[in-house]
């Protein structure tokens, strides 16, 4: 069964955890938003997947630009400062005992507020934006980190800036659950995205690189998120001297690599094994270990 990067061990503590639902810490059972909120009528909103480690938001200040600066692309006020956000976050973490945990993944959330009826115009909007913070126990499988995910290069493309630019981190994920979906059927992990042109984009949830004569490719950024984990993987490799480009590539590229690899905030850095049903390495190679280790040393720096 495909697994994915987000998979994980089901932990019996997340059943009795509190959410905040503006301000308000709710049971999981009993946590809820309108139907008439923006989020859920029409994906009108944006996120962002934050890790707990070492009892600090790793790379926190990363995430908060990120999502203010997406707020504010849509023309959407979140209502609070930086400053009291992080506090809200702080008093989820304190309100489900988190302090001194690992494998704590929270995924925070703010959309337009409560609409006065189904209309896309937010000038219907009737409510200050809605925040939620869902806090989990969630730890990548070591399956995942060890021995790596399948690929399958989908129909669906990323699309132009000018269709639905996807440097905002929004709710509205259409495009990748379709890719997804395709993937999954045809027996992967996740699927590896083409730009409009052809050339490699991402992962439907997560950012590619590959490994090519000691060097570490990943797409020219034009076509997708603006990842901090893969922003962070870039950084790592060019203070230790690794070769790494940012530029369009094939997929003849792609099959002819050493190694090929994921990023995101839940899992890290990932091994890629297989992909369209080319075998890549059987399991991580050196330069996906060597980053795995690079990357877990600028975690402890950053919440040092």
């Amino acid at each position: 069964m495909a697994k994915g990067t987000h998979d994980f061990e089901a932990d019996p503590r997340n059943d009795e955890i509190l959410i905040n639902v503006n301000g308000a810490l709710v049971p999981r059972a009993e946590a809820s938003v309108s139907v008439f909120d923006s989020g859920f009528m029409l994906g009108d909103g944006v996120w962002e997947g934050l890790r707990l480690h070492k009892d600090k938001i790793a790379f926190l200040d990363a995430h908060l630009d990120r999502l203010y600066e997406g707020a504010k692309a849509i023309a959407m006020d979140v209502g609070l400062t930086r400053d009291d956000l992080c506090a809200r976050i702080d008093e989820t973490i304190e309100a489900n005992a988190m302090r001194g945990q690992e494998g704590v993944h929270m995924r925070l959330m703010v959309t337009r507020g409560i609409r006065s009826t189904p209309y896309q115009d937010p000038r219907v909007v009737v409510s200050p934006a809605t925040i939620v913070i869902i806090p989990e126990y969630k730890t990548p499988l070591p399956s995942t980190i060890e021995t790596g995910i399948r690929l399958f290069t989908v129909h669906v493309r990323r699309g132009d800036p000018a269709v639905q630019d996807q440097k905002l981190n929004s709710h509205s994920k259409l495009n990748c659950i379709t890719a997804c979906i395709q993937a999954t059927q045809a027996g992967a992990d996740e699927a590896l995205m083409l730009d409009p042109h052809g050339f490699v984009a991402t992962c439907n949830s997560t950012h590619f690189f590959i490994v090519r004569k000691g060097e570490v490719w990943t797409s020219s950024g034009d076509y997708c998120l603006g990842g901090i984990t893969r922003s962070n993987v870039i950084q790592l490799c060019r203070e230790a001297g690794i070769p790494v480009f940012e530029k369009n590539f094939s997929l003849t590229d792609v099959y002819g690599a050493d190694e090929a690899f994921v990023t995101g905030t839940f899992a890290g850095v990932v091994p890629v094994t297989d992909i369209d049903g080319r075998a890549m390495t059987p399991a991580r190679g050196p330069m996906v270990e060597r980053l795995q280790r690079l990357y877990r040393d600028l975690m402890d720096r950053d919440v040092a």
